[in-house]
């Protein structure tokens, strides 16, 4: 049958209306739809507390967030403006969001654990959870997101294992789970991730072995697994990454030999294997690694010689060999290295001179560490010429001849003390900051310029008889203790009265320098007085391998071993010296490394004051907090004192601010917990000891740091230590530059006198030098108007992250009101801890626009009144 044409169209006609009807009933639902999503989507943001008082239909254009061509949201981050107002938990909707991309919700100080509905978003390619309160485990759903390009939960709080099935997320190219608690080993499984470029597992519990199969990440640009505690070698498969241009393995428990396959990564920028275990030689085909900018492999047990191949890195900036047992010569090939900007080869068994010309080529040339060697012959002239050379050590050599004109120009640390240096101290300086010359055989006058230098020490030289009218007034006596042989007639007046107090506290003082970490509890006469029902045990170190034990050690066993591991206290051992004492480094029978603080003098025959010496170390010995140092005890033999610590790798904080190298590891974050950990420790002797102690000489030197820079406050209790019959208006402690002002007329010490320190301490740590300026000009309107940025350290960036600008400014307004010249006015330093521990919400100015004048008029300490937030 065939259809006519009219028929046909009579037969289209109602067809195409009920077509066309259809599709508008269609995209009319579609757009109400779409509708629905956009406005679920702005209500989720409205409901999370983060996003507020905004224009619902244009939520598009609001802080943060992106959406794609139709409106929906593809990418949400932190609001510029986002204050927390005292809310932490996660509290938005994220299913409410299917087209969700990137998801950084970093510095929001979520508390709380990572919800699971994350695992929804399957279009999710970019994860940020960095800097937050995270805890719990990591969510396996984790694994659902199979688009994942880029997942960061660093910097959280976050525990467990980490997951196998993370194996499945193959297009991952960046993992970082760095600055958590996350235990067990590093899962094998990870090596199925083969898109992976940057792995960062650092600063975690993690343990075990190396997994030889993460070799099958070939595209990997940067691993870091620091501050871990993974053992066994490096794997000799780990050669295949060739990619590899950050490799950084310190602070674990690795041991062996380097693989000399290493040089096959010759695309390294950064090598650091720093304290672990390594032995053997350092490979000389290291020398084929010319893009390496950073080596470190310093806080091991290589041995043997530099190899001469280490010439060939031209590129090298940072050279690090400390803390090893390498030994020969300083090889005439360093002279190559022409960028290098830091030499560092202390704590060796280095012989031979230095060679002359190495250093003409080094312009470049900022720290340079030669201390704790063998070496001997003169100090080059070279050295002298070197304009960017800031910090000098070349202590406990042998060197002989005289000071090279130009270093005291030039740097701003030199320490030279434990030589055999003769002539005299050259009159010209520049911004010399530290300088010790102890130990020496130079002669001469003072020269009256090192007036202006905040920490100096000339004990134990051959100065002529020439009064120096500011040592004493200044320094105090002891810097030039260990120099009368060559004077005659009488002391000056100002020297003379330092000098006859000397006589009565040559010991306290020793003592206060000397409690420093970790001591051994011991002391065979004490130990026989207090401790009688010990007396039968076996008292030596292999009854249970624990140096730490409580009064475990006799005392003659314990000179016996102190006495054998630093070969009779010989000076290569030596590390550190003071007016009273000398501390050696020692590594004791079960293999603690420790420090150890000899006196030069001692009054244990004196009856009385040995027994209230006792006591008091009896105290001392109770107090507990992790950021005291607690002292374990003391050995008395043969009229020998000495303490024994904890060797503290970092050193004092006064050396980690003057040195570059070092103050670069200090970023902002790191430094506001370095204050927090004094803080703490204060707010402990103030509050939480009974009888409260009494600091009484806070100081950047005083406070000690370890591997993890957590800070440790040394030092503590001294003249209460030993003059504990005393009352505080008679004693006359304290460091140049730190002592609360109102000492001049009171002499009396309050805890209010500890805080106006720490804030000194506090300014320095975040201004990177001491402030004296800064402080003497409080009052001065030029200093009113001067703004946060510029007073803080240079050689570090301002804070970007608006976590880090809140905790410098709070940190900065703390250490100003603690500097108040009213005592009564400073906070407490409970007051102190308690506004550092407590989450604030962030701030809504810009670091920038924050000046001094703000910070010193906000109403926080004076009694009864809390801190006003900017």
């Amino acid at each position: 049958m065939t259809l006519s044409i009219s028929t046909l169209i009579l037969i289209m006609i109602p067809l195409s209306a009920t077509i066309i009807a259809f599709s508008l009933t269609t995209t009319a639902a579609a757009s109400n739809l779409l509708v629905s999503l956009l406005n679920e989507e702005a209500n989720a943001l409205l409901s999370s507390r983060w996003w507020s008082d905004q224009d619902i239909t244009k939520h598009c254009n609001w802080s943060g967030i992106v959406c794609n061509e139709v409106g929906s949201i593809t990418a949400i981050s932190t609001p510029l403006n986002y204050s927390l107002s005292g809310h932490c938990l996660w509290d938005i909707n994220v299913t409410a969001f299917p087209n969700l991309v990137h998801l950084d919700l970093s510095e929001m100080q979520i508390c709380g654990e990572i919800p699971v509905e994350i695992s929804g978003l399957m279009k999710l390619t970019h994860l940020d959870l960095s800097h937050n309160y995270f805890t719990g485990k990591l969510p396996i759903t984790i694994a659902n997101l199979s688009q994942l390009v880029m997942l960061d939960i660093s910097y959280n709080y976050m525990s467990g294992a980490i997951q196998q099935e993370l194996r499945v997320l193959n297009k991952l190219v960046t993992l970082d789970l760095s600055v958590n608690n996350f235990i067990g080993s590093i899962p094998s499984s990870l090596s199925h991730m083969t898109s992976l470029t940057h792995m960062n597992l650092s600063s975690n519990k993690l343990d075990g072995e190396l997994p030889s199969t993460l070799v099958n990440l070939t595209q990997l640009v940067m691993f870091d697994i620091s501050y871990n505690s993974i053992h066994g070698g490096i794997p000799y498969q780990f050669s295949r990454l060739t990619s590899l241009m950050h490799l950084n393995l310190s602070c674990n428990q690795l041991y062996g030999e380097l693989p000399t396959t290493i040089a096959n990564l010759t695309q390294l920028v950064a090598f650091n294997v720093s304290f672990n275990s390594f032995a053997g030689v350092i490979p000389q085909e290291l020398g084929n690694l010319k893009n390496l900018v950073t080596m470190d492999l310093s806080g091991n047990k290589f041995n043997g010689s530099i190899s001469s191949s280490l010439g060939n890195l031209i590129q090298l900036q940072n050279l690090d060999l400390s803390r090893n047992d390498i030994s020969g010569s300083i090889p005439l090939e360093i002279e190559h290295l022409i960028n290098l900007k830091v030499l560092d080869l202390s704590d060796n068994k280095i012989s031979g001179v230095i060679p002359v010309h190495i250093f003409a080529n080094l312009t470049q040339l900022q720290n340079l560490h030669l201390s704790h060697n063998n070496i001997t012959g003169l100090i080059p002239s070279w050295i002298g010429k070197l304009y960017k050379l800031q910090v000098l050590n070349i202590s406990h050599n042998r060197l002989e001849g005289s000071i090279p004109l130009g270093i005291l120009i030039h740097c701003n640390y030199v320490q030279l003390s434990y030589n055999s240096l003769n002539g005299s101290i050259p009159t010209q300086i520049g911004n010399l900051t530290y300088l010790d010359l102890s130990y020496n055989n130079l002669v001469g006058r003072i020269p009256e310029a090192l007036e202006s230098v905040s920490h100096m020490d000339l004990s134990y030289n051959s100065f002529d008889d020439t009064c120096c009218h500011f040592c004493a007034s200044r320094y105090g006596h002891e810097m030039l203790i260990g120099n009368d042989n060559k004077r005659t007639g009488h002391l000056c007046n100002s020297i003379a009265p330092f000098f006859n107090f000397t006589e009565r506290i040559v010991i306290y003082i020793a003592i206060g320098c000397l409690i420093c970490a970790c001591c051994v509890r011991g002391g065979h006469y004490i130990y026989r007085d207090q401790h009688r029902e010990f007396k039968n045990k076996d008292r030596r170190i292999i009854r249970n391998g624990d140096l730490f034990s409580i009064w475990n050690y006799d005392g003659k066993i314990a000179f016996e071993d102190i006495l054998k591991a630093t070969e009779d206290f010989d000076i290569k051992y030596c590390i550190g010296t003071g007016a009273y004492g000398s501390v050696y480094k020692a590594q004791l029978p079960n293999g603690k490394c420790v420090a150890l603080k000899k006196l030069h003098k001692t009054e244990s025959e004196n009856e009385s004051f040995y027994r209230s010496f006792c006591n008091e170390v009896k105290v001392l010995t109770d107090i507990r907090h992790r950021n005291i140092i607690r002292l374990y005890g003391f050995c008395l033999h043969n009229k020998c004192m000495f303490l024994v610590y904890e060797y503290m790798e970092k050193g004092s904080l006064f050396y980690n601010l003057v040195s570059d190298n070092e103050a670069e590891e200090l970023n902002w974050r790191k430094r506001v917990n370095i204050i927090k950990d004094i803080a703490y420790a204060l707010a402990h002797m103030h509050h939480h000891c009974t009888p409260p102690i009494l600091h009484r000489d806070i100081s950047s030197n005083n406070i000690l740091l370890n591997s993890e820079l957590q800070a440790f406050v040394s030092d503590f209790g001294t003249a209460r230590l030993l003059h504990h019959d005393l009352s505080n208006q008679t004693l006359v402690v304290g460091t140049f530059g730190y002592i609360a002002p109102e000492l001049a007329y009171t002499m009396t010490v309050t805890t209010k006198c500890d805080v106006y320190s720490f804030g000194v301490v506090a300014l320095e740590t975040m201004m990177g030098t001491h402030p004296r300026e800064l402080i003497s000009s409080l009052s001065k309107p030029c200093t009113q108007n001067m703004m946060v940025k510029d007073i803080l350290d240079s050689r570090s960036s301002l804070p970007s992250l608006r976590k880090d600008m809140q905790d410098v400014v709070l940190v900065l307004t703390l250490a100003l009101a603690c500097l108040r010249p009213d005592p009564k006015s400073r906070p407490s330093m409970q007051e102190v801890a308690n506004e550092l521990s407590v989450s604030k919400g962030l701030m809504h100015f810009n670091l920038c626009d924050i000046s001094i004048n703000q910070m010193r008029n906000q109403e926080i300490y004076v009694i009864g009144k809390k801190l006003a937030q900017l």
